[in-house]
């Protein structure tokens, strides 16, 4: 398979998780990504830690995989000549530095947009170029709203235990180039792209966002269940825990029948069960408290009623066909997620493994500027 970003150059300034999961994804679709890092140190990941693989970050081995890196210091004019001349030559450019950052290195996108109008810039930060407060996924998850609805009903406001805010950010600014580089093919037009965590994270309350701002029903913590579906949540069976997924007045009918229960009026349209949920849910808990997870996941799937058990990350991750590449330094073998889909039945995932700081430096200025 013909990689889809095959021949596209990306001259990737940024560090942490939010730019460089982005640019890893691009790698990973075919771009010749040169990450630039501080000669000697790098990326800020790569000190964090535990837990460390072999000596190298895990953290850093996340999502760096598929790039070159070359050291420029960039507040050295003689480095800072060699990155506007690398910007030159390149299709995109990244950086989520806190704004005016760039600006002050002549770096920004539009010094190097003057000097290469198809370039595609994206910058990501917490709120926008306009707002110079740093964008930390703590910050940004607490202030998107969805904290507020997230842990059991009554308790405390729980951020998501993944760095959701940051990898976000990273998705969309992927959406957006490949939006601003399918434009450029048409119409020879560069494109500055200004993507704020905030407000990507906002999008993300969805149905929540339109009941309150069309419907006027504030959003509030519902646990595990689910504000306008029922029975639509998490369950205790004999021996554990499981989800059950009912989306059509047809499961829940199929679900009744499992369970043994005559119809009851009560129940019998969605609308009806979330405004009787607590009457429901006091026959439900019980009845499903009655056989195991292994009798009742036959049982659903039997019925096609969605189902699934409550899973460990070591037990997700089993079940996920995994990327292997060397280690950076030589030591045991790195197993990270792929993308999550294939293209023409293939995976896909970059060749090539993480690299060290500056590892490609001689390289990408031979590879890209012929020096």
């Amino acid at each position: 398979m013909t990689a889809p970003l095959a021949g596209v150059r990306v001259l990737d300034f940024s560090r942490v998780l939010s730019g460089p999961f982005a640019t890893m994804c691009l790698a990973d679709l075919g771009a010749d990504v040169v990450k630039v890092e501080v000669p000697g140190e790098g990326d800020d990941t790569r000190r964090f830690g535990p837990p460390f693989h072999d000596g190298i970050s895990t953290y850093f081995l996340a999502v760096n995989r598929g790039k070159r890196s070359i050291a420029l210091d960039l507040k050295s004019e003689r480095d800072r000549a060699t990155a506007r001349e690398l910007a030159r030559v390149a299709d995109v450019t990244i950086e989520n530095f806190r704004p005016g950052v760039m600006a002050r290195l002549g770096l920004d996108a539009g010094s190097l947009r003057a000097i290469h109008p198809r370039l595609v810039y994206c910058s990501i930060s917490g709120f926008g170029q306009d707002d110079d407060r740093g964008g930390y996924d703590l910050v940004i998850q607490g202030m998107s709203g969805i904290p507020s609805l997230t842990g059991e009903p009554g308790g405390a406001p729980m951020k998501n235990g993944a760095s959701v805010a940051d990898l976000v950010a990273g998705q969309n600014a992927v959406q957006a180039i490949l939006a601003a580089l399918y434009r450029r093919e048409r119409t020879g037009e560069g494109a500055t792209i200004d993507l704020a965590m905030l407000p990507a994270m906002a999008a993300l309350l969805v149905y929540h966002a339109t009941g309150w701002l069309n419907g006027g029903t504030p959003p509030r913590r519902w646990g595990n269940q689910h504000p306008s579906i029922h029975p639509y949540g998490t369950y205790e069976a004999a021996d554990g825990w499981l989800n059950v997924a009912i989306g059509t007045d047809a499961q829940w009918r199929k679900l009744e029948r499992l369970l043994g229960w005559s119809s009851d009026a009560r129940f019998a349209k969605n609308v009806d069960r979330v405004a009787n949920r607590e009457a429901l849910d006091a026959r439900l808990v019980p009845g499903l408290k009655s056989r195991t997870i292994e009798a009742w996941g036959r049982a659903l799937e039997d019925e096609g009623i969605p189902w699934g058990p409550i899973w460990s990350a070591e037990q997700a991750l089993a079940q996920v066909p995994l990327v292997t590449h060397d280690h950076p330094t030589g030591g045991r073998a790195v197993h990270t997620t792929p993308l999550p889909f294939r293209m023409d039945g293939a995976p896909i995932a970059a060749d090539r493994r993480a690299p060290n700081v500056g590892e490609h430096t001689e390289e990408v200025l031979r590879d890209w500027l012929g020096a």
